[in-house]
């Protein structure tokens, strides 16, 4: 059976895995548009400037109080700010080839199945041959039945 060279492979596959992102990552344009029109929550239209009022009340009842609804008060608007910058940005792929796409996916995914076949491979045994080896090999076989004849040998002689 050929030796894998599992170094090999998983440096490879995250070669192409990092080639591949950063291929990708040049045929993404990013926009936000945060303090442009505001955002919708729950049907109502909030500017962007008003997503600021609850961390800044929360702020203020720290510096005032150090209770526990203040602390939950900031860490909600927050919480606010980070999904609402989330949500009022966009993402979209530049016009590209068709074979530019399939070699992105290509390197992409072909590289992260190499890493993770070498990372979730199972390990077998180790140096220890496999039982499907021992009966190919013939002679193997007759030295694993003789080790343990001898092993069971000596506990006998121990007992005694």
């Amino acid at each position: 059976m050929k030796a894998k060279n599992e170094l090999l492979q998983f440096v490879a596959g995250l070669v192409m895995l990092i080639v591949g992102l950063y291929i990708f990552s040049q045929k993404v344009m990013v926009h936000s548009g945060f303090f442009g029109s505001g955002i919708s929550i729950g049907g109502f239209h909030v500017n962007s400037g008003l997503i600021l009022i609850p961390m800044i009340a929360g702020i203020v009842w720290m510096f005032v109080s150090d209770a526990f609804g203040a602390k939950l008060l900031t860490a909600v608007g927050v919480l606010l700010i980070v999904a609402s910058i989330i949500m009022s940005t966009s993402i979209h792929l530049v016009s590209m080839t068709l074979y530019e796409w399939i070699v992105i996916l290509v390197l992409i995914f072909g590289g992260a199945g190499f890493v993770a076949k070498v990372l979730f491979a199972s390990r077998g045994t180790g140096n220890k041959e496999s039982r499907g080896d021992r009966i190919e090999s013939g002679s193997s076989e007759a030295y694993t039945t003789n080790y343990v004849e001898e092993e069971l040998k000596k506990i006998r002689d121990d007992k005694k």
